[in-house]
């Protein structure tokens, strides 16, 4: 069956849709976990976005990461490096999400072994969505020219990326010991993981042209277009 003109494959609203949904939860991710304890259980703001698996959003935190890991395995790209990313991604926000941190209160010998696998998968997950940001996302086809629009969205890409690189780096130096002590209270880890997850969000928004999305096709070049032989009648 042809497709009518001006109407979208339904395979690429699909991939744009699960791109949309990956960036949704990005965004809402750290709102929801603070809105909701807030109205469950009362204020205050957890170590980290991890440690709400010890309160009463334990089932949003749990079920939020399974969805963008099986978004992220869903997802394709423009070659195997997308795709090994996406699995990739899925088993460490599944690693992350099935695997506690170590509880801040009562923790056992057990909980502190868990709780070092879980930091190992968080940075591994961190690490990959910054790829995904700074390497595969900035990536044209070959056989076009990047439009205003996708240099625009390369722009956001790399400050997205960036930023979970730097909020990573940040999370490492407020776990030193004399910096800890003196930022405990502000809570760094949490703040610092929100601000990853949320640039994370708005990244894969982009990616499923939710803004920035391009105006009009890219252009082609004339050595593209196929050249189609011409007969002249004879008299």
């Amino acid at each position: 069956m042809s497709q009518q003109p001006g109407c979208q494959d339904p395979l690429v609203v699909s991939y744009l849709g699960l791109r949309r949904a990956v960036g949704v939860i990005g965004v809402a991710l750290p709102f929801a976990l603070i809105i909701g304890k807030l109205l469950l259980q009362g204020p205050g703001i957890q170590s980290s976005i991890s440690s709400y698996y010890y309160t009463d959003m334990r089932d949003v935190f749990v079920g939020s990461l399974c969805a963008i890991g099986i978004f992220l395995m869903s997802c394709r790209g423009y070659d195997w490096r997308d795709e090994l990313a996406g699995r990739l991604a899925c088993l460490f926000a599944v690693g992350v999400a099935l695997l506690p941190t170590t509880p801040d209160i009562g923790a056992t010998s057990e909980d502190a072994i868990i709780g070092k696998v879980h930091l190992a998968f968080a940075a591994l997950l961190f690490l990959t969505l910054a790829y995904f940001c700074l390497a595969l996302f900035t990536e044209t086809k070959s056989n076009q020219t990047p439009t205003p629009q996708k240099l625009s969205r390369n722009t956001v890409y790399r400050v997205c990326g960036s930023t979970i690189l730097a909020c990573i780096a940040l999370i490492a130096v407020a776990a030193l010991s004399p910096v800890k002590a003196l930022v405990a209270r502000l809570e760094p880890r949490f703040w610092l993981e929100s601000i990853s997850v949320f640039v994370f969000g708005v990244a894969w928004l982009i990616k499923g042209e939710t803004i920035l999305k391009d105006s009009q096709a890219p252009s082609v070049s004339p050595l593209q277009i196929p050249q189609v032989a011409t007969v002249t009648p004879t008299p």
